[in-house]
């Protein structure tokens, strides 16, 4: 009990995201694969496939961590929206919190680090597309401004039924 009250006065250490992590992401990731509509594919990330991915975040400088207690309890990063140069100044958000960690302010700390790094790194719009079910993340978002663009009825599918896609949107500048 002792280390709970401290964590909710502590909160978490958000720092950018180190190649040493990949496996505790890789961890985060393949458990919202398995068992949510977060993700939506069946297949896990291979260590090698988490290396990679991650790499490509890093090189941006558009990953970060959050660590309780010395371990990683969720990550974010934000990538390019789409690829075609029009595109370049909006980015797409993804933030996970490991499952045993859940409602103790780790999205929150990580989606607030995120919105900064994307701000200081000029781009002028943070695009999010969740599972519209999903009113939790749903819901963290619009605690920072997020506001609802659009829903995109069944345009995904997992555990054996159709998905909607919402979509809500930041504008940074």
């Amino acid at each position: 009990m002792e280390s709970n009250i401290r964590e909710a006065v502590a909160g978490p250490v958000v720092r950018a995201a180190r190649p040493e992590d990949a496996e505790a992401i890789r961890a985060i990731r393949n458990h919202a694969i398995e068992h949510s509509t977060a993700l939506w594919t069946r297949t896990p990330q291979s260590s090698e496939e988490a290396a990679a991915w991650l790499t490509v975040h890093l090189g941006r400088g558009s990953a970060l961590v959050a660590e309780v207690d010395g371990e990683v309890a969720g990550f974010a990063v934000y990538g390019p929206w789409r690829e075609l140069d029009g595109f370049r100044h909006t980015v797409e958000n993804s933030v996970y919190v490991r499952e045993d960690r859940h409602g103790r302010g780790i999205g929150s700390a990580l989606l607030a680090a995120l919105i900064d790094s994307a701000r200081a790194a000029g781009h002028h719009v943070v695009v999010a597309g969740i599972e519209a079910e999903n009113t939790s993340s749903i819901r963290l978002h619009q605690r920072f401004g997020f506001e609802h663009a659009g829903t995109v009825p069944e345009v995904g599918t997992k555990f054996g039924r159709w998905l909607d896609l919402a979509l809500l949107t930041l504008r940074l500048s």
